[in-house]
């Protein structure tokens, strides 16, 4: 038996239903055709499914889009595709009623109910799957946990603008970086963890919610210039860019 039918038996006895959803429209002003863009001879969106596919706990990956190429590849990638209407693909579509939508028609569509839904965004990248099982593993070991998600460690100051004045959101004085109390950003697409409901209800996270305190280098696609930054490092620092899918697959099966 080889590797990938060791990882299907173990989703397959899995009890719960779980399920990775990510968005992946055809427009983007940042980058056209980003979500099918090769970075290192794979298209973005790969990443993102190959990471869904490696976690011990997530029986499929959901891509939701308006796009038939985007379609087309997805399924060729192993991923269910659930066709989106266009008001759910604009500029300025927010990402809940997109999830609550491919939720609910993958549930109509499969005749099963979801229990706990995990969220990518595919132009966060770098995503862990031992660090996604993490997230899953909250909710599963815990009842009363409605979310977790990655967060990432984080020393510096911020501020925000309020009217004509600008105000300090953090409490940290000028001390070197290490006495400094860490803050932590909230980090979402690289592995979100939710109950079910807090998606049907259009939430992301729900009220009961926890992250894991992480260290990383975060990189976020957004133009052309972030593109080639990313495939610059995944290409020559391996220390960085580490293949942590080949790790995760030797070390858990």
């Amino acid at each position: 038996m080889n590797i990938y039918c060791l990882v299907r038996e173990m989703k397959l006895s899995n009890k719960n239903n779980i399920i990775a959803i990510m968005g992946a429209r055809s427009g983007s002003k940042g980058i056209p055709g980003k979500n099918l863009k090769s970075m290192n001879g794979k298209s973005l969106i790969s990443y993102s499914i190959e990471a869904g596919k490696l976690s011990k706990y997530i029986t499929k990956v959901v891509v939701g889009t308006d796009d038939k190429k985007i379609a087309k590849i997805c399924n060729k990638l192993g991923a269910d595709v659930v066709m989106l209407p266009i008001e759910l693909t604009t500029d300025t579509s927010p990402m809940e009623p997109m999830l609550k939508y491919v939720l609910e028609t993958y549930e109509k569509n499969q005749k099963i109910n979801v229990d706990i839904v995990v969220y990518f965004q595919l132009t966060d990248f770098f995503k862990k799957p031992e660090w996604i099982d993490e997230c899953i593993e909250c909710l599963l070991n815990n009842n009363e946990i409605d979310s977790c998600f990655i967060g990432c460690e984080e020393h510096k100051n911020y501020w925000k603008k309020q009217g004509k004045r600008y105000i300090k959101l953090t409490n940290a004085s000028y001390t070197p970086r290490q006495q400094r109390k860490p803050i932590f950003r909230e980090d979402t697409g690289l592995g979100t963890a939710t109950r079910a409901d807090n998606i049907r209800n259009g939430k992301r996270l729900g009220k009961n919610t926890i992250l894991l305190e992480k260290k990383y280098p975060f990189f976020d696609i957004h133009d052309e210039l972030d593109f080639a930054i990313l495939e610059f490092v995944a290409r020559n620092y391996p220390n960085i860019a580490k293949d942590y899918y080949k790790d995760y697959k030797k070390n858990n099966l």
